[in-house]
C-alpha cells in the first residue's frame, strides 16, 4: 500500500471543490485528488488515508458523495480497517447532518478518524444564494490547507 492521501470530493456551486483543491495543495506530492463520481473501490484499497470533502444539501451529504459510498462500500468493507480519515464539509448553516453521515459510514469501513470535523459555512440562506457558485475566504480556504497538509505529513511521518 502506497502511504498516500485521497482526497475525495463533490462540489455543486464550487466550494467542495474549492476546499478540495486547497487541501490538495498543501498536501504534497504524496496525494491523489479524485471526484467522488469518478471513484472505484481500487482508489480507496491503493490509498493509505482519506478526506471526504462534500456539501450539505438538505441536511445531507450530497447525493454523488453518497453514490460513491453506495458503489465502495461493500467492496472494501474489511479491507481498510483502521485507515485515518477526516473530513470536510461546506454547508449554508450547520453540515452535521452531513457529517454524522460520513462518520457513520466510516464507523463501517472501520475508519479512524484523526482531526476533528471541519464544517465551512457558507451562510447561503436564499435560494439564490443556494444555487450561487460560491467564493470562500481565505480564512476558509486555509482551514482546508491545514488538514490536508496535516494528514499527508501524518501519513509520511507514520503517525496515522
Amino acid at each position: 500500500m502506497a502511504p498516500h492521501l485521497l482526497i475525495i470530493w463533490h462540489s455543486r456551486t464550487g466550494s467542495g471543490e474549492a476546499l478540495a483543491r486547497a487541501a490538495y495543495d498543501s498536501a504534497g506530492r504524496s496525494t491523489q485528488l479524485i471526484a467522488a463520481e469518478a471513484v472505484d473501490p481500487k482508489y480507496l484499497l491503493d490509498a493509505a488515508g482519506y478526506l471526504f470533502v462534500c456539501p450539505e444539501n438538505l441536511a445531507s451529504m450530497s447525493g454523488t458523495m453518497k453514490e460513491m459510498f453506495d458503489r465502495c462500500y461493500y467492496p472494501v468493507l474489511g479491507r481498510i480497517e483502521g485507515r485515518p480519515y477526516a473530513t470536510i464539509i461546506s454547508a449554508g448553516s450547520d453540515g452535521e447532518g452531513a457529517q454524522r453521515q460520513i462518520d457513520r459510514i466510516a464507523t463501517g469501513w472501520r475508519l479512524r478518524r484523526v482531526a476533528e470535523p471541519v464544517i465551512v459555512l457558507t451562510h447561503a440562506q436564499t435560494s439564490k444564494e443556494i444555487l450561487a457558485r460560491k467564493v470562500l475566504t481565505g480564512q476558509q480556504l486555509r482551514q482546508a490547507e491545514e488538514i490536508g497538509e496535516a494528514l499527508s505529513e501524518g501519513l509520511a511521518d507514520g503517525i496515522f
